[in-house]
């Protein structure tokens, strides 16, 4: 089944363990230990951030490390960019009017 970025931080576990890894790269013992469930569960999660692409796996002698893929999370920068223009120009708006409000006291709605 193919699966993509949206796919990857749909699940709150999911973006947790995106988070965690924007500091470094971190084993797969590692992040089971921050979460309160089974490594398995959380090797589960794990395997799924790996076929979404948004994460890769790197085998160091016994242990397994996950780096973060930014460049593939830039598929829901992209994807969110015209809501943030949209928010943007509207608190921008918003602002305005405060602005006019505080000062022109008298001005009514």
């Amino acid at each position: 089944m193919k699966r993509d970025v949206f796919n990857a931080i749909a699940d709150p576990t999911r973006r947790s363990i995106l988070i965690s890894l924007t500091r470094e790269s971190q084993n797969v013992n590692g992040l089971a230990e921050k979460f309160d469930m089974t490594r398995q569960a959380v090797s589960l999660h794990i395997k799924y951030l790996q076929e979404c692409g948004v994460i890769t796996i790197k085998k160091e002698g016994r242990e397994r490390h996950c780096n973060l893929e930014v460049e593939k999370l830039t598929e829901v920068a992209d994807w969110l960019e015209p809501f943030r223009k949209m928010w943007t120009g509207k608190l921008n708006q918003l602002d305005e009017l405060l602005g006019e409000l505080q000062s022109n006291p008298k001005k009514q709605l």
